[in-house]
């Protein structure tokens, strides 16, 4: 996310700084991907497949690297952009905010992004399950290659829709986690009736179900976000013009 206040339009005309303060939610959330990544990392850096938490495919051999690797360049993603979001880190720091989006996006979501490309096809979880990963990983990939062009082009209004597009992608895999437990305690009774005693096809059920909503209902907050934002400059304009 790279702004620039040399620019312009490099950021939102205010009448002055924002305050630290006034975004509460940015300190929970980089608590909770603090959190997240210190509990899903270390099995990955660990180099010892048996410490997976995805079973790998007999067929895929390099599965193990290639989680590990993907693991450890989403958790990069994560980590940075919650500085990325946070309005008073970027107007009071726009070289920094310039640096950790290029991280953000080089470091972070193309090679994850990439990764799960292949990851996706080899999910052990069944095809509902893969075809989510695949489309998270290709709309993960371009809203951030299209945020990043935007401000190369130095489009800032732009940037900043893409790069929100982005940063829900990036953070759905809490909501995935924390999907999966809700269905896992709701259908886990349901065992013996619905599944006929079959775990495989539970598992593979509660997996696609918290793959596909994992993703989608963080991206459409962020689209219901983006609009209210856009129907309230709207009704500003109205208000100024009469």
């Amino acid at each position: 996310m790279t702004l620039s206040t040399e620019h312009p339009t490099a950021f939102p005309v205010r009448h002055s700084r924002p305050r630290w303060w006034q975004r509460p939610w940015v300190a929970p959330l980089a608590v909770v991907a603090i959190a997240f990544v210190a509990f899903s990392l270390p099995p990955y850096l660990s180099l010892d497949p048996s410490r997976s938490r995805v079973p790998a495919p007999d067929f895929f051999p390099a599965h193990f690297a290639v989680l590990s690797l993907h693991v450890v360049f989403g958790s990069i993603a994560m980590i940075t952009c919650c500085l990325q979001i946070w309005p008073w880190f970027r107007a009071r720091y726009p070289r920094a905010h310039r640096i950790i989006g290029r991280v953000y996006v080089f470091a972070g979501c193309l090679p994850g992004g990439l990764l799960a490309l292949v990851v996706a096809v080899a999910n052990p979880f069944g095809p509902v399950s893969s075809a989510s990963s695949v489309v998270l990983a290709l709309l993960w990939l371009g809203c951030t290659l299209a945020g990043w062009r935007m401000a190369r082009q130095r489009r800032f209004v732009d940037h900043r829709r893409w790069m929100i597009r982005s940063f829900a992608l990036t953070m759905s895999i809490i909501t995935n986690r924390l999907w999966s437990v809700v269905f896992v305690i709701t259908l886990w009774p349901q065992l013996e009736t619905t599944f006929h005693g079959d775990e495989t096809m539970m598992v593979s059920t509660i997996a696609g179900m918290s793959a596909w909503l994992g993703w989608v209902l963080p991206l459409l907050f962020a689209e219901w976000w983006l609009e209210r934002g856009d129907a309230a400059k709207r009704r500003r304009r109205v208000r100024q013009a009469a």
